[in-house]
């Protein structure tokens, strides 16, 4: 074997330990079991995050994002409330539910000038369907800048259990 044929084996070799040791999501993102008919979920916000030695807040524009990923049926979004760091309810946003088509979106904005959520706010979001369906997406995306620097993550909601009265 040629040094040029086996330095080619070791790179494959390479590749594919590295492809290995790749966590991959699942090909299915998910079974007729995880079909619903509504459901509550928590999504974290932040209004602010710390940086430096001093923790100076770094305040962030922060957008709710509902997506419904059902390829054939509409949800409703039933209630959407914003919660301060402590859990106190700040803001109901709707006066009346949403209907959100299949594979459509809806969108909540707290401005960077909101600073009344602090660290550890948080939506809480019902949604119903009439059909059992895909459950829909929820999260958080979080922009600011300041001069030269600026900043932007993600938050993912994750469906709760509300205790039954």
């Amino acid at each position: 074997m040629s040094a040029h044929a086996r330095n080619i084996g070791i790179a494959l070799c390479g590749i594919l330990v590295s492809f290995a040791m790749v966590p991959r999501a699942p090909v299915l993102a998910g079974k007729a079991s995880d079909l619903s008919r509504g459901g509550t979920f928590y999504v974290p916000v932040y209004s602010h995050v710390y940086h430096g030695d001093k923790e100076h807040p770094f305040y962030v524009a922060a957008t709710l994002s509902i997506r419904n990923v059902d390829p054939r049926h509409a949800i409703t979004v039933t209630e959407i409330d914003y919660h301060d760091f402590k859990g106190q309810l700040l803001k109901k946003w709707l006066e009346k539910p949403v209907q959100i088509g299949p594979q459509a979106a809806e969108e909540v904005i707290i401005k960077e000038s909101d600073k009344s959520g602090g660290f550890g706010a948080h939506f809480i979001v019902r949604w119903k369907a009439g059909h059992e369906v895909n459950p829909p997406i929820m999260e958080t995306v979080m922009i600011g800048s300041s001069g030269q620097q600026g900043i932007s993550f993600t938050s993912r909601g994750i469906a709760i259990r509300e205790s039954q009265p």
